[in-house]
């Protein structure tokens, strides 16, 4: 089977209870786009996705990614950017809607640490309590500068479950040697579109398509404690205050040098190499940077480049 032949059963099972479209009809839109404008693979698939989503009045998060159940999975395990699952979990705190297309946002939790949420306005599901336990299915994960959320969709199911769970602490501390700032790190454009913070990639949203982006501050970087190695990311205000580098002055010195690279390059610059003590919550197999502490603990400068260069 072609990879075309192969992705158009997938967008025609995804819209399958939605629109009456054959298998054909997509490989045909898809083999156009791919044979005869060009189009990379990935990319006609999204653009094609998006032609059926308009033609069925659907969002985005109302489909699945693939085709196939969602997985009944623990907080912990959410770590995955549109990944559909099902959770068990209970509603550990809510807090005022911002935007009129949310119905209702908070913070869910198990036995394995706490998670954001956000149920759309227009889904048409019950209101959760606070202090309630639900079984959740056919929820899409959603993420942030490595902060992962859940969404509730009008495919979502809602139960109310009859037990309580005692939710866990996903707070970690981790100390070591600042050996990497990674790729995707300093100064970024994220996407402007409602409740999309995805960063773009030359210009282009990979839900929204080319878009005129809004300047962010993030790093990801890499902490070697001597055993192993942890991924810490730090959101704009923890850049801000890790490095003393603020948003609109690394604005001005990518002007300056016609080139967003030199901020990262500078973050680089100011804290490879040193030591630091990071706490805050964990979130898949990151660690987000809450507090940091600078240490006095040993630099062998040409051992942290190796390692860096390894990574």
């Amino acid at each position: 089977m072609s990879d075309v032949r192969q992705h158009a059963e997938e967008i025609r099972e995804q819209f399958s209870e939605h629109l009456d479209v054959t298998v054909d009809e997509v490989e045909q839109r898809l083999d156009n786009l791919v044979n005869e404008y060009r189009v990379p693979l990935e990319e006609a698939r999204r653009s094609v996705v998006s032609h059926y989503l308009d033609e069925a009045g659907l969002d985005r998060d109302e489909i699945r990614s693939g085709g196939g159940g969602s997985e009944q999975v623990s907080v912990e395990d959410v770590d995955e950017d549109e990944q559909w699952l099902s959770l068990t979990a209970k509603v550990v705190d809510l807090w005022e809607p911002r935007s009129d297309a949310v119905g209702q946002v908070g913070l869910l939790g198990d036995e394995t640490g706490t998670i954001k949420f956000t149920k759309w306005a227009d889904s048409d599901l019950p209101e959760l309590e606070e202090g309630a336990v639900y079984h959740l299915g056919n929820l899409v994960s959603d993420e942030y500068q490595g902060n992962y959320s859940v969404k509730l969709n009008r495919t979502t199911t809602v139960a109310e479950a009859d037990e309580d769970i005692e939710v866990g602490d996903d707070t970690a501390e981790v100390e070591g040697a600042l050996v990497d700032i990674q790729s995707g790190s300093g100064l970024i454009k994220r996407c402007p579109a409602e409740d999309c913070t995805r960063v773009l990639q030359n210009g282009r949203c990979s839900e929204h398509g080319e878009v005129e982006g809004e300047f962010d501050l993030r790093i990801k970087g890499v902490l070697d404690d001597g055993l192993e190695v942890h991924e810490v990311i730090f959101d704009k205000e923890a850049t801000e205050e890790f490095t003393g580098i603020g948003l609109q002055e690394a604005q001005d010195m990518a002007m300056d040098a016609l080139d967003t690279t030199v901020v990262a390059e500078e973050m680089r610059e100011k804290t490879l190499g040193r030591y630091y003590r990071v706490s805050g919550p964990t979130m898949g197999r990151y660690l987000l940077a809450d507090e940091v502490e600078t240490l006095a603990g040993p630099t062998d400068a040409e051992d942290v480049l190796i390692k860096a260069r390894s990574i």
